[in-house]
């Protein structure tokens, strides 16, 4: 076994991976860049190296600055974890020439997995069903068109390189196929330096479902069950389980042996993931890809079968013969925690952490900390929280609980969303397909907040200590009476006399506030609170708030500020990719005006109203920030 590894990765995979080598008595050796100084995985390490500015390409990117720290540092090995370089053929050979073990397959296996067109050709070869459609290289667009045309509509297509979901693309009519194509190559030029596609039937009602695979250098191959992954949006998995709710013994008989043999059909070594779509009217499989790397979701085979993954991937990488009896224990389901506002198309969001406190009855696999800063430099994945159960129904009730006692303040997250998806029937009854996140979106993402929150926040306020001076107090007193107070939050008046609060147009309610700690209890619900400048931070049941406040008004009353006219705002903070007009133009309601991208993913910014681009405030290649104006239409009614 090795002596020191270099954990050539950050955030929750990097805390993972360091403490695996914690508990096997391996010295661990850091690498981060300097948005990173001070990261968790910094902090646990013993030794820690700076590879770099903030951008990844000129950090966890930079093969030649992770493989000198290795051997500076004396790494005998580079675990990479998963992104960033960890299915990089050219890291893999370098590594190997450095003289550093690289925890992870050969990178001729790298090489024909990570090609989706050559890995189609060689596990197909070994026997393995793959998707119907078309994987010859160099496809020009109009034999995309032509493929497409033959293959009959709906089609998917697909980046040869990389994974992930980035530059898929599901193409329903014939209409809306060349706009797909050119988005898709410039996402995959972008994600991997390469822009070929494949184009595949799409499996209506599919099931995404995967098998663990683990080999090791002496020809051994063995799978660990399997994982449903169909709960995904834009082809990004939400949460996943094990094992799979569909599955019948026959079924699993059947993948478990073809997932292994497509690990055989490229001298597979290491963990691995071979993943396939299943028809889920007919139960028939085919492989999609596979994963030369560890999985996001490797925590739920973890669970049920009692394998340290990461452990076994540095035996194997040292050389140990694989000699694991594999048995399913129970149900577990993991649920990713992302900066991100479903409410918003999930667009990724920042800031501080201000306050945190992560759930103790379940495993939490995080890289969070009260005051890291969450930018746009990185995938915006902060932690994944998962529940071991007896029985399926008790997993997913246990995530849901764990899901609700998570405190996280000052960075908008998905949790809401994620607690409300664990609670949908269909969820619940295992009748998953990948479209049912899309299908139910409306019912599982809300952009209000409740009227209790706005309650909550006005007493808050009210409780501001402000002296023994009558005069100086937030209260409306005066003589003989206390007189309505009103504050501005988020354009909603939250009038507040002594225990009475209306929120906007709305009857007063009455209610009590007290401070407990640093909880704020209202009633007899407690709420978790953080201030970062004049933005109060509210969160309760896993659920936050960023509240806005402006001056008190006593006496006022009203129920909101007027809608907005005309501005076009940056959705996301990114980087603007495509400018379609100019001032001057006439614009019509929903019409495309530009392109921002942040962390590979791309968003088109359309027009609010009919009317006339008075003022373009970018151009191509700048960077922006969330709700940063982009342009004005000045609309024809005006």
């Amino acid at each position: 076994m090795f002596d020191s590894v270099l954990v050539a990765n950050r955030g929750e995979i990097a805390v993972r991976v360091i403490r695996a080598l914690r508990s096997l008595g391996i010295r661990s050796v850091a690498v981060y860049s300097d948005a990173d100084a001070d990261a968790l995985h910094v902090r646990l390490a013993d030794e820690a190296v700076r590879i770099g500015p903030a951008a990844a390409r000129e950090s966890y990117l930079s093969i030649e600055k992770i493989v000198q720290a290795a051997l500076s540092t004396g790494a005998q090995a580079i675990h990479p974890g998963y992104g960033f370089l960890a299915e990089n053929t050219a890291f893999a050979a370098a590594c190997a020439d450095a003289g550093v073990v690289f925890v992870g397959p050969p990178a001729s296996a790298i090489d024909a997995m990570g090609d989706k067109i050559r890995a189609k050709l060689t596990v197909s070869a070994a026997g393995v069903p793959v998707v119907p459609g078309r994987t010859r290289e160099g496809m020009s667009d109009d034999e995309i068109v032509d493929a497409a045309l033959e293959i009959g509509f709906p089609v998917l297509l697909k980046p040869s390189a990389g994974g992930g979901g980035k530059g898929m693309r599901l193409v329903h009519e014939e209409s809306a196929l060349r706009e797909a194509i050119e988005s898709a190559r410039r996402e995959a030029r972008g994600s991997f330096g390469d822009d070929t596609l494949l184009i595949e039937r799409f499996i209506t009602n599919p099931r995404h479902i995967e098998i663990q695979v683990l080999a090791d250098s002496h020809g051994n191959v063995i799978h660990l069950g399997e994982r449903e992954c169909s709960l995904q949006r834009r082809h990004q998995k939400i949460i996943e389980e094990a094992p799979s709710p569909f599955l019948t013994p026959e079924m699993r008989e059947a993948m478990g042996p073809a997932a292994v043999d497509a690990a055989k059909s490229c001298g597979y070594v290491g963990a691995g993931t071979v993943e396939f779509i299943v028809d889920g009217r007919t139960g028939d499989y085919f492989f999609m890809e596979m994963n030369t790397r560890l999985q996001v979701e490797h925590p739920v085979t973890e669970e049920v079968t009692g394998v340290d993954l990461v452990e076994w991937q540095l035996r194997v990488a040292s050389g140990e013969v694989l000699d694991l009896e594999v048995s399913l224990t129970g149900h577990s389901v993991e649920a990713r925690v992302y900066a991100e506002d479903p409410s918003r198309g999930f667009l990724p969001t920042g800031g501080r952490v201000l306050a945190l406190s992560e759930p103790t009855s379940v495993r939490v696999d995080s890289g969070l900390y009260e005051g890291l800063v969450v930018g746009s430099d990185y995938d915006p994945m902060l932690a994944k929280v998962i529940a071991h159960g007896r029985t399926r129904e008790e997993a997913l009730r246990r995530l849901d609980h764990a899901l609700g006692q998570m405190v996280l303040l000052g960075v908008t997250t998905n949790i809401p969303f994620l607690r409300a998806l664990l609670r949908d029937p269909d969820v619940r009854s295992g009748a998953l397909d990948t479209g049912l996140v899309e299908r139910k979106l409306d019912s599982l993402t809300s952009a209000e907040i409740p009227d209790d929150v706005y309650v909550a926040a006005g007493l808050e306020r009210s409780l501001e200590p402000r002296g023994d001076d009558p005069w100086d107090q937030l209260s409306g007193w005066r003589v003989g009476e206390h007189a309505w107070t009103t504050w501005r939050i988020n354009d909603v008046d939250v009038r507040v006399r002594g225990d009475e609060v209306a929120v906007g147009a709305g009857e007063p309610v009455r209610a009590r506030a007290r401070r407990e700690g640093s909880d704020l209890l209202v009633g007899s619900r407690r709420y978790s609170i953080a201030r970062d400048g004049d933005v109060l931070w509210l969160g309760h049941d896993g659920a936050s708030w960023a509240l806005v406040e402006a001056e008190f008004l006593v006496g006022a009353s009203g129920s909101g500020a007027a809608a907005s006219g005309g501005p076009v705002k940056s959705p996301m903070p990114g980087t603007v990719l495509v400018v379609r007009a100019s001032a001057g133009d006439e614009v019509t309601a929903g019409q495309a005006l530009f392109v921002v991208e942040a962390m590979k993913m791309e968003h088109t910014v359309t027009a609010p109203v009919d009317g006339v681009l008075a003022e373009v405030n970018v151009q191509a290649g700048q960077q922006v920030a969330l709700d940063q104006v982009l342009a004005l239409v000045v609309s024809h009614e005006e």
